[in-house]
């Protein structure tokens, strides 16, 4: 699994944050039976410049916690086998991992929010790794039901990393 992180904003938290978001990443992809290896880009930014980036990509000009951009479009969530038909646009020519996109978060929201929902930063930080990463496997939460699966998926990794709301 390789992590590509760059915190733009200079954020201070109180743990590695490049070593988390392997860590979820890493249980995400286990929870989904992903059969490869794979990158993921992972950018730190201020609310100003996530405000900017959802604006330009999505239309909304207000600052959000994260944002997911996968590079492929999955018919399936969490459904890898269509890959091997055209692995030439999906996998790193170089290292051979698939590649599956990028997550930018808001380093203002992460704290922001671990203070409003009462959590450690820590966790408000892996879930949202964790919301994203089940984003760059194809799935979403447009309807109730696919909400709900999110919910439980993102539940599900935290808890095997012990990563909890008690934090």
């Amino acid at each position: 699994m390789t992590i590509y992180l760059d915190n733009e904003c200079l954020a201070e938290f109180p743990f590695d944050p490049e070593k988390i978001a392997r860590d979820v990443a890493l249980e995400a992809l286990d929870q989904v039976n992903c059969p490869y290896e794979a990158e993921v880009s992972v950018t730190i930014v201020s609310a100003e410049e996530i405000q900017k980036i959802n604006a330009a990509q999505r239309g909304i000009d207000a600052p959000t916690d994260v944002l997911s951009f996968p590079m492929t479009e999955y018919p399936s969530a969490g459904v890898f086998d269509f890959l091997e038909d055209d692995p030439a646009d999906s996998f790193n020519p170089d290292s051979g991992e698939l590649m599956l996109g990028d997550i930018v978060i808001c380093a203002d929201r992460v704290f922001s929010q671990a203070a409003q929902y009462g959590h450690s930063v820590l966790r408000e930080y892996a879930f949202l790794v964790a919301h994203s990463m089940l984003h760059l496997v194809g799935f979403d939460h447009e309807t109730k039901e696919e909400a709900q699966d999110m919910e439980e998926r993102q539940e599900r990794i935290l808890t095997k990393l012990h990563i909890t709301r008690e934090l």
